[in-house]
This record gives C-alpha cells, structure tokens and sequence, in this order.
C-alpha cells in the first residue's frame, strides 16, 4: 500500500480532531472500572487504617495522610461484594467529593489511559438503575470493556454528610 503525503496529513488531522478521555482504571474483582483523571488527587499504596466506631458499613475506616485524616471507602463493599484482604497490589484511590477528601480502596490500579470520547456509550438499561447512577458510561475498547465512573455520585448526600462526620 502506497500513501500519499496528502492521505497521512488527513489521518494526523481526524486524530487531532477526536476528543480524548484519560483516566485512571483499576479493577474491583473481575470487573475493570475507570475514574476520570482530573478526579484523583494520588493513588497511594495501602497503610494502616483505623477503625472507626459507628462508621457507615462501607467505610473501612479513617488514613493519616500528611497530617490530615482522611476517610477510606471500601469499593468492593460500596459494590456489594465481599471485602478481600489487601495485598501488593491494593491501592487507595484519593479523590476529592463535595470538598470532601476520600481515599477509595481499589484491588488494583491499571494504567493512566486515553480513550475516544465517541468511544464512550451510555450504560445499558441493565447496569442504568435506581442503584447504579453513579456509572458514566460503558467505554469499548478493542478486547475489553471499561465502566466509567462518576466519582461524585457514587455517595449520596447521606453518605457524604456522615463520611464529612468521620
């Protein structure tokens, strides 16, 4: 196959055109979940975690991080599944919610990636439900499918108001 100048400057132009996403992706059990990059603050590795008395049932329990102390959610239990014990790979996802700093604990941070905008569909009726709204969209990449995450709506008013209480 012969390109021409003319044909590789029009593919520079369509790349530059198509709107990018990058996110932070990591994985909860079997399932691989993206945040947008302009939510997280750092990803750390595990430390100790003291528990908190009382706490929501989703709350594993409080971090001291550089003198502030910041509450930690368990995904796999904000998720309904079953909390693991943290290994290597455990990382604390610290994210920024209502002016609220929170430490999300992931079992694995993947990658920093770029994704198409277009490559982003809206979550389909099954995943869209009165529990799921805080799923962005569903991005399809070539072997695998991601689920995009709006950080600030994963809790309600009620779990933040008690994690601010934390």
């Amino acid at each position: 196959m012969n390109l021409e100048a003319e044909d590789i400057f029009d593919a520079e132009e369509v790349e530059v055109d198509q709107e990018l996403i990058q996110l932070v992706t990591f994985s909860i059990g079997d399932e691989e979940f993206g945040v947008n990059i302009l939510q997280v603050q750092e990803i750390i590795r595990t430390m100790e975690i003291t528990n908190v008395p009382r706490a929501p049932e989703f709350v594993e329990g409080v971090i001291n991080l550089r003198g502030k102390v910041i509450p930690i959610v368990d995904m796999r239990r904000r998720f309904g599944l079953r909390s693991k014990e943290h290994d290597k790979y455990t990382r604390i996802i610290v994210i920024e919610i209502d002016m609220i700093i929170v430490g999300f604990v992931v079992d694995a941070v993947s990658e920093v990636l770029r994704i198409p905008a277009n490559s982003v569909q809206p979550p389909p009726p099954v995943v869209a439900g009165m529990d799921s709204d805080y799923i962005d969209g569903v991005g399809k990449l070539e072997d695998r499918l991601l689920i995009l995450l709006d950080m600030d709506s994963l809790l309600d008013n009620e779990e933040k108001e008690a994690l601010g209480a934390v």
